[in-house]
Formats: C-alpha cells, sequence, structure tokens
C-alpha cells in the first residue's frame, strides 16, 4: 500500500500544500492559497499606518493555509488520508511573532488588534535596523566569538533586533509577550499541540550554535539590561535538529487539515534550505540557488569557516552531519516586478495587447535581442538592500550609464545582470575565504520559467547551472523531511540524505555558459565590483543619507 507525505511550504504572499509519493517521490496534487492580508507594509487591517521599513503578516493566514489547502491536495489527489505518514513545512525567516503562554498570537487579543508590534514580523521587515546596528557594536566591543559565525554582522531581518525594537518601542507587547516564536515552528506548534524550536531557524536567525548555545544573558544585559534573561524567558534553549519528528497531529488540527491523528510532523525548517533535499545534494561544495523574490544560496561543508559576509554557518543547519552555509540577495524577482510596475510606458501594453503575448513574455522577447554590454548599462542590486556580502539594510538601488536612448528592455536586462553579479559576488567570497563552490544548482520560479535569466546567470558565474526537477522545491523538501519524520516503520525514512536521493530530483536541461558573453561580462562584473564596493564599504554613504533625509521628510 502506498504511503504519502505532505509538505507545506510558506512564502511571502502564499502558502502552498503538496502531496508526493514517498516510494517514488512522484508529486500528485498542489494547492495554493493567497494570503488574505498579504504584506502589510503601510498600513495594519484597522487602518492604523505602519512606518518606513514595516512588513507585517497576519497569522490567521497561516492557519487558513491549513485548512483551505490540506483538504484540496486529499480531494486532487484521490488518496485515502488514513495513507499519510507525515508533515513536513519550511517557511521564510526570520519571520516572527510574539504569543501567549498558550501559543495564542498577541494581535488575536481585542486589546492589541491595533498595535502593530502584536503581529507577525515578516522576515523582509528591516525597521529594526538600528537595533542590529547597535547589536553588532555591543557585540564586536564584547569579544562575542559568535559573531564570525555570521559573517561578522547580526541583520535586522533577525529575531533579537525585532525584539528589541518591540521592547524599545512596545514595552507593554514585550511584557505581554510570554513566547517570541519562528512561524513555521509556530504551525508545527498547531498541529501538533507541542512547542518546539528547529535548529536551522535557531542556528540562523537567533545566534544558537550546536555546541555553544545562544549567547551569554551578560551579552543580552549588555543590550538591555531587561533582556538579561530574554532566551529563557520568551524563547526556551530546547532546539529540535531540522527534520526530526516534532509531534504528531492532534485530534483538533485533524479536524482543521483532514490529515489523520498521530501522523508525524517535522520540525520546522527555512524555506530557503528545505531546496537542497529537493534537488538531492548531498555532497559538500555544491550551491543551491533559491531565486525568487529574494535569493537564498545554500551550501554545505565538512568544515566550519567563519566567512566573512554571510548570512551564517550552522551544524546540522541544512542536513545532518554537515556545516550548512547561507548567503543571499535580498532583491531579485522583487525588483523584476517594480519595474514592470513602475517604469513601462503604455505603448508597450498596447504592443504586448496587439501581439496576444502578456507584458512578461513581450520584455523578455525585447531583452533576448540584446547582446551582453549593448546597453552600456551597469545596476547595483540593492533595492531591497544588500543581504550578502555587505549585509547592510540602508544601501539602496542605482543605474549607471542611462543617456536618452536607453529603452525599458535594456534596463530591465541591466537588472537582471545586476543579481547575477551579486551571485559572482557570493561565490568569489567564499572561495577567496577557503570554502569550495564546485557545482550550482538553481531553484525556485526564476529557475522554472525564464530560460533567459538563467542563461545570463551561466554567463555571468562562468558556471554550467542544473535545474531544480520540481518547480515546487520547497513544498517537495518539507514533504521528504515530513517522510524521514515518519520513520521506516511508518512507511517513510530513517536517513535524510537517502530519502533525498529517491524523492529529490532535478531536469536533464544544464545551462552552459557561453565563453563570449562571460569574457564581456567579465569586463561588467568588474565595474560592479567597483561600485559595489565604493558605495557599499564607505566610499560614498550617499545611500544612506539620501534614506536619512526621506526619513526625516516623513
Amino acid at each position: 500500500m502506498a504511503k504519502y507525505a505532505i509538505g507545506l511550504d510558506y512564502g511571502t504572499l502564499s502558502g502552498r500544500a503538496l502531496v508526493v509519493n514517498v516510494e517514488t517521490g512522484e508529486e500528485l496534487a498542489s494547492s495554493v492559497y493567497e494570503y488574505p492580508h498579504a504584506v502589510m507594509d503601510e498600513a495594519l487591517p484597522c487602518g492604523k499606518k505602519l512606518g518606513q521599513d514595516w512588513a507585517l503578516q497576519h497569522p490567521q493566514d497561516y492557519i487558513d493555509v491549513l485548512s483551505h489547502t490540506i483538504p484540496d491536495v486529499i480531494k486532487k489527489s484521490g488518496i485515502n488520508a488514513n495513507d499519510i505518514i507525515g508533515v513536513g513545512i519550511d517557511f521564510t525567516a526570520c519571520t516572527i511573532l510574539p504569543t501567549t503562554k498558550d501559543g495564542t498570537p498577541l494581535c488575536f487579543l481585542d486589546e492589541y488588534k491595533s498595535e502593530p508590534h502584536a503581529y507577525v514580523k515578516l522576515w523582509k521587515h528591516h525597521a529594526a535596523q538600528a537595533h542590529a546596528t547597535r547589536l553588532n557594536e555591543i557585540a564586536i566591543e564584547m569579544g562575542e566569538e559568535w559573531l564570525e559565525n555570521y559573517g561578522g554582522k547580526i541583520s535586522s531581518e533577525w529575531a533579537i533586533p525585532k525584539l528589541w525594537q518591540i521592547l524599545d518601542e512596545a514595552p507593554e507587547i514585550y511584557e505581554k509577550t510570554e513566547r517570541f516564536i519562528e512561524a513555521t515552528d509556530w504551525v508545527v506548534w498547531q498541529l501538533t499541540g507541542k512547542e518546539t524550536r528547529n535548529s536551522c531557524c535557531a542556528g540562523y536567525k537567533n545566534m544558537w550554535n550546536k555546541n555553544t548555545g545562544y549567547p551569554s544573558n551578560e551579552f543580552f544585559k549588555a543590550l538591555d539590561p531587561r533582556m538579561e534573561n530574554v532566551i529563557d524567558e520568551k524563547f526556551g534553549r530546547e532546539v529540535l535538529a531540522s527534520g526530526k519528528c516534532a509531534g504528531y497531529i492532534t485530534e483538533e488540527a485533524s479536524k482543521l487539515t483532514g490529515l489523520p491523528v498521530g501522523a508525524a510532523v517535522a520540525a520546522g525548517i527555512i524555506d530557503a534550505h528545505i531546496f537542497v533535499p529537493a534537488v538531492g545534494v548531498s555532497k559538500p561544495g555544491e550551491m543551491v540557488a533559491i531565486i525568487g523574490t529574494s535569493t537564498c544560496h545554500m551550501m554545505m561543508s565538512d568544515v566550519e569557516k567563519k566567512v566573512k559576509g554571510i548570512c551564517g554557518v550552522v551544524a546540522d543547519g541544512i542536513m545532518p552531519g554537515l556545516y550548512g552555509y547561507e548567503a543571499g540577495q535580498s532583491c531579485v524577482g522583487d525588483h523584476f516586478g517594480w519595474f514592470i510596475d513602475n517604469c513601462l510606458p503604455a505603448s508597450y501594453y498596447e504592443e504586448a495587447k496587439e501581439k496576444g503575448i502578456n507584458i512578461h513574455k513581450l520584455l523578455r522577447s525585447k531583452c533576448e535581442a540584446q547582446k551582453p554590454g549593448e546597453s552600456g548599462l551597469v545596476a547595483l542590486d540593492w533595492w531591497n538592500g544588500n543581504r550578502s556580502i555587505l549585509v547592510d539594510v540602508d544601501l539602496t538601488g542605482m543605474i549607471v550609464g542611462m543617456t536618452l536612448r536607453t529603452k525599458p528592455e535594456e534596463i530591465y536586462r541591466a537588472l537582471i545582470e545586476a543579481t547575477a553579479y551579486g551571485t559572482r559576488m557570493i561565490i568569489e567570497n567564499y572561495r577567496e575565504q577557503g570554502v569550495e563552490v564546485n557545482s550550482f544548482y538553481a531553484a525556485g520560479g526564476i529557475s522554472q520559467k525564464d530560460p533567459m535569466t538563467m542563461q545570463i546567470y551561466a554567463d555571468i558565474i562562468k558556471m554550467p547551472i542544473k535545474i531544480a526537477g520540481s518547480d515546487q522545491g520547497g513544498a517537495l523538501g518539507s514533504a521528504i523531511f515530513g517522510a524521514v519524520a515518519a520513520g521506516s516503520e511508518k512507511g517513510g525514512y530513517d536517513d535524510a540524505f537517502y530519502a533525498a536521493s529517491i524523492m529529490g530530483k532535478v531536469k536533464d536541461v544544464v545551462y552552459e555558459p557561453i565563453k563570449e558573453n562571460s569574457d564581456i561580462y567579465d569586463k561588467l562584473y568588474a565595474e560592479y565590483k567597483i561600485l559595489h564596493d565604493y558605495f557599499g564599504q564607505g566610499g560614498n554613504d550617499v545611500m544612506k543619507r539620501l534614506k536619512a533625509i526621506k526619513g526625516e521628510m516623513e
């Protein structure tokens, strides 16, 4: 009798469920639920305005994903729900929320529905940058060795800066918060009735280390005396390795979802990291880039090295027994979308309508007609700040070389090229600091739908690019961990690497670099690097000065 696992993939704007045959890796059915509240970056549902760089979500949307998508995929697939043995969950991170001791989100309480700090702080909530900056300064002053595991900087996207912002701006919310928990762990809690913390989020987003634990209470006291015992008071010190069984479906969760009572639920994991098993990667030096609204670059190694500018290196952070490395870019598909939404003339939409194609296809066809370097443009990919290797959310975008003859498609292609240059910076940074990058896999929506962009990437990074075999890699990877959580006795797997080798997949297509293109891109990349270092490393802080003036005017 066939057994099945369900993968739940929570993204920035929607959540997805996928049913997978555990024995073959066959994907039977999927379902997507768009978050009704989307990203709240301007106002709360009540109309209360938000400040600059805020990005919130509503946890009710996450529950609605469970109640809509899981029954839908069970129905679509035609399987017997009792044959579902495991569930895995991945999530954007650090996406985190304040709750009471029993897991009730504070924004569910009537007295806090109009309080912004009571809601989920999405991964791209950057309003805690001042707190991240001060945290880094204090860590350096105190000689905190753990900081080097995160490239020398903690990001405003992480847990402690976000919680510290709550303490400073809404101390009553901080006091009311009994648990400050990653959204992936919170969803696991809703399904199992049991609070757990996963090693992936704890390691990459909350400064936890498998060997040394969290930073000392003395360090948190140095941040603010009220935070001296923050780990014990708001988090807890028990951490469960990603992919391990966190608990089992409760009767209440079964009624909500249609899942069988007692099905295993894997400890949560970050959405980018779960793509590694989804493509069957198991060796050191194999980089997996998940290219979507942003990009995360995941890799494993059998050695732990302190690499400047990365997001973190964590033991068992991706797969057991290896060190997981993470780097990333904050703005990729986001700024392609920004350009299309804001910078195209009406004539382009009219042309697309006349040709019977959508605007994306028209723009891509115009870009494909260009040669590398033909536009005379070089852009910086910092429309949403820089994650790696500068770790600075106050940096902004730039395009150099514009003239009155510059066309929209030339700008669009320059933005694509900029993101590929940023990826090359990350790869070269690893190599310069002694961590091998031997092969490159691409996953995520752009890798599946945009051959032009993938060829540009191959030409710029000068490496062949293999493509994930599923266009739902996050959900597939989570299903793999669901099968591992269930274990072989229930029809799943006891070994994550073996499960990935069976259920993971890549496509036959490989994008090979074209030498004549790469030669031109080498010259353009050199110009990108000059701009990158000048505007990103203190040569000219004009971006930050302009952002400060903007803040004064609001």
